[in-house]
């Protein structure tokens, strides 16, 4: 057990919000948690998101690196110098107003949909979220709206998930953050360190037709690899064409 003021302890036993108090409870008890407890002992499918709502009360946590069962990295979260904890959640009174606020900017300057997936979806099922993680670059001023990002549910716990798993949660370096593919998708050098390019296709309507063909015609390959396969057929022929037509009209000038 976590040994600490009374003051202090009480503070954190007073927390009522389910999520944010398994936490906290979990971490006086055992001095730590891990990814793997939260979603295999608690249910969570989403980690981060856990730890981020106790970040919110304003509560320090710090994270490392340790193993699972298997022997993969996993992330452990421990509290930091609760000393310096003022009690006051990081989203404080009115903040809501100012993310709704926030939030109706977005969408009136960018629309009404996913900035990963790049689909126009009901504004309710949007989020606002930090393009540069909270943990890494800190509170961004609501000013400044090209410091966020409007993000469906499933994009949002891709990206933390993706954050909390890159080399840079660590180091914190903001830079490094905002040439990646999760800060700005529109524009960037790497996807999480590595340099990788992302294209994501939603199907919708009468494309969904497609997608099961895409699906039947895939077969073990998976629908990724035969998309990757008919686009480079697909720029071959074109080379190819483009080479022919330059012979033609060089034949042709001579």
């Amino acid at each position: 057990m976590v040994k600490l003021p009374k003051k202090i302890r009480d503070r954190l036993e007073a927390v009522s919000a389910k999520r944010p108090r398994t936490v906290i409870q979990h971490i006086l008890k055992h001095g730590c948690i891990t990814t793997q407890e939260l979603s295999e002992v608690y249910g969570y499918d989403h980690p981060p998101r856990a730890i981020r709502d106790v970040r919110e009360l304003g509560i320090p946590i710090v994270t490392a690196k340790t193993k699972d069962k298997s022997g993969k990295s996993i992330a452990e979260y421990r509290f930091g110098d609760l000393s310096k904890w003022s009690g006051v959640p990081r989203k404080a009174s009115g903040r809501t107003a100012l993310a709704k606020a926030l939030k109706n900017a977005l969408i009136e300057k960018f629309g009404s949909r996913c900035f990963i997936y790049l689909e126009a979806m009901d504004a309710a099922t949007l989020q606002v979220d930090h393009r540069v993680p909270y943990e890494i670059g800190g509170e961004a001023s609501t000013e400044d709206i090209g410091s966020f990002m409007l993000l469906c549910p499933s994009a949002n716990r891709a990206k933390s998930w993706t954050c909390e798993h890159c080399e840079n949660w660590e180091r914190k370096d903001p830079p490094f953050c905002l040439r990646c593919f999760w800060a700005h998708p529109e524009d960037y050098d790497h996807v999480a360190g590595k340099f990788q390019k992302v294209v994501t296709i939603v199907f919708t309507g009468d494309e969904i037709e497609d997608y099961k063909r895409l699906i039947s015609i895939s077969g073990e390959a998976g629908a990724q690899t035969t998309i990757k396969r008919i686009l480079h057929d697909k720029f071959k022929n074109l080379t190819r064409q483009a080479k022919r037509k330059a012979k033609k009209t060089e034949d042709e000038n001579e």
